[in-house]
């Protein structure tokens, strides 16, 4: 079945992800896939004004909240899809390509979608088990805007982290209701978020008054 057309809009952020191939690790040092995604990333930023709001990478796929002014995701996802692959391709030594066919990507069209894509994107690797804390995973946009880190992405004013660092730590740090975060997960599935309904009264699990 053919992949529906992607939405080319301005107005609202899109949280996009991808997987390598088979789930397989990136056949590198984290270090040095860091560095690759965070050159294409400002590239692509530079290039097509990619207004890039947070970025996680994991050791087999990432996350990305990004905005486009310009109404291009298709043309920055392009670019930096395909100069990221050649670039993890050429540097672990790999035949077949990284990633698992194109990039998943869904539009966030009210703010507190935004706030919970935020949450479980920054939250990413203490759900995995690698950390305990969220600022404390080094391979997050999240560890640079702490400071912890040298900030190497140009990344858009955090308007949530600004207004209350301890208090969003706090927030990030607090594990979601998981029927919550399984109806958020089914959300982003759709090219506009829509979250999983409830089987008794049809009613959205995550409204849009809901923050994980």
């Amino acid at each position: 079945m053919p992949r529906a057309k992607a939405i080319l809009q301005s107005e609202f952020p899109y949280n996009i992800s991808a997987r390598c191939i088979n789930r397989e690790w990136f056949n590198l040092p984290m270090p040095t896939a860091w560095e690759i995604f965070c050159q294409e990333l400002t590239r692509t930023s530079h290039e097509h004004n990619l207004r890039i709001h947070s970025f996680v990478l994991m050791s087999n796929h990432y996350h990305l909240i990004a905005s486009t002014p310009d109404a291009n995701i298709s043309q920055c996802m392009h670019q930096f899809m395909t100069r990221t692959s050649r670039k993890l391709t050429r540097a672990g030594n790999r035949i077949n390509e990284t990633f698992a066919g194109r990039h998943y990507k869904c539009i966030l069209q009210h703010p507190n979608y935004f706030l919970n894509a935020y949450k479980y994107n920054y939250r990413n690797p203490v759900s995995a088990g690698i950390c305990e804390r969220v600022e404390a995973y080094p391979y997050s946009t999240l560890h640079g805007k702490l400071k912890l880190s040298k900030l190497l992405i140009p990344v858009c004013e955090d308007t949530t982290l600004a207004f209350d660092q301890i208090g969003t730590l706090n927030w990030l740090n607090t594990a979601p209701n998981p029927e919550k975060i399984e109806a958020f997960r089914f959300g982003l599935k759709r090219q506009f978020f829509t979250s999983k309904k409830n089987r008794i009264d049809n009613s959205p699990i995550l409204g849009d008054s809901d923050i994980l």
